[in-house]
């Protein structure tokens, strides 16, 4: 068996998310407690009460999300249950959860990455005024080409027929009613923050780039793939260069999964809230084994 952990990105926060794992468990506890101390406030209490609009925010629910998957990591490894693992990958922000699973960051110094990542996409979002939409059923020419004509990027291709593009809020809109008129059935506005993994994102890039040149990186212990590409990244310099480039470049998610499959990915385990990742992978191949560890009651077994 060779298993493929997956790390999931903004979007699948939710209130209560890790309580029933620090309910649980003293290792997802001390997590908890050493996030607090790393961040200068309250992680889990916004995570387990909110508020929602709280949570929400891109400077919270980064480092929300990235605890929460190392304290699912965490408590695996506890039980022995990560031995046959081979890859990890992670959406945007989970990335930089995937590289900590595999030894490039210890946890304070991953918290640390994700949380001044996510302060500074923040501010990027703050100083424009960014829109975002999905494109459901439709190939990535015809998306392409609807980017090239309106000025906006194709920020995620999560799937087969389900493409994210974003920019400024204006240009999306323009584009959104002219996808219709080029007869794409389903362009949704999406309700979010910004034009994430855009050009809006580039002071955040430039910024994020400065700050990660002065952490050290280790070779991680088994396969990471990046975003930027769909390929296993290994060396520290290149993994650095990854990380900075995806704050504006496309997220290659369903090449990510493809990638991991045909180096020999068995079997894919989302360790993370709300099972977005677990819906991405059936949608993009039936026949992978996919399963999703949110809370405490899915590591039983």
């Amino acid at each position: 068996m060779a298993i493929a952990l997956l790390f999931s990105g903004q979007g699948a926060q939710k209130v209560g998310m890790g309580k029933s794992l620090c309910d649980n468990s003293a290792t997802a506890r001390d997590l908890y407690g050493e996030a607090g101390r790393v961040l200068g406030w309250d992680l889990a209490k916004v995570c387990f009460e909110g508020p929602e609009a709280e949570l929400t925010q891109t400077k919270v629910c980064q480092p929300a999300l990235f605890v929460h998957g190392l304290a699912l990591h965490a408590i695996l490894r506890e039980q022995g249950k990560l031995a046959d693992v081979k890859f990890a990958l992670g959406l945007s922000l989970g990335e930089i959860t995937a590289l900590t699973a595999a030894g490039v960051f210890d946890f304070a110094t991953g918290l640390r990455v994700v949380a001044e990542r996510g302060r500074l996409m923040q501010l990027a979002c703050e100083q424009s005024v960014g829109g975002m939409a999905a494109v459901i059923g439709e190939e990535r020419a015809k998306v392409a080409q609807l980017c090239a004509d309106f000025g906006i990027e194709a920020a995620n291709f999560n799937a087969p027929g389900q493409i994210i593009v974003s920019g400024e809020k204006e240009k999306v809109e323009t584009a959104v009613a002219a996808a219709k008129d080029r007869g794409m059935k389903k362009v949704i506005p999406l309700n979010v923050a910004g034009a994430y993994h855009s050009r809006l994102m580039e002071p955040a890039r430039a910024a994020f780039a400065e700050f990660l040149a002065g952490v050290p990186l280790a070779a991680p212990k088994f396969t990471v793939l990046t975003n930027t590409t769909g390929q296993a990244v290994s060396a520290p310099a290149d993994i650095r260069a990854a990380l900075v480039k995806q704050v504006v470049s496309s997220v290659l998610w369903e090449d990510c999964m493809r990638s991991t499959a045909a180096a020999g990915a068995t079997e894919f385990w989302e360790l993370g809230p709300g099972g977005v990742l677990a819906g991405l992978a059936r949608r993009t191949e039936k026949v992978w084994p996919v399963k999703s560890f949110a809370e405490f009651a899915d590591l039983a077994g």
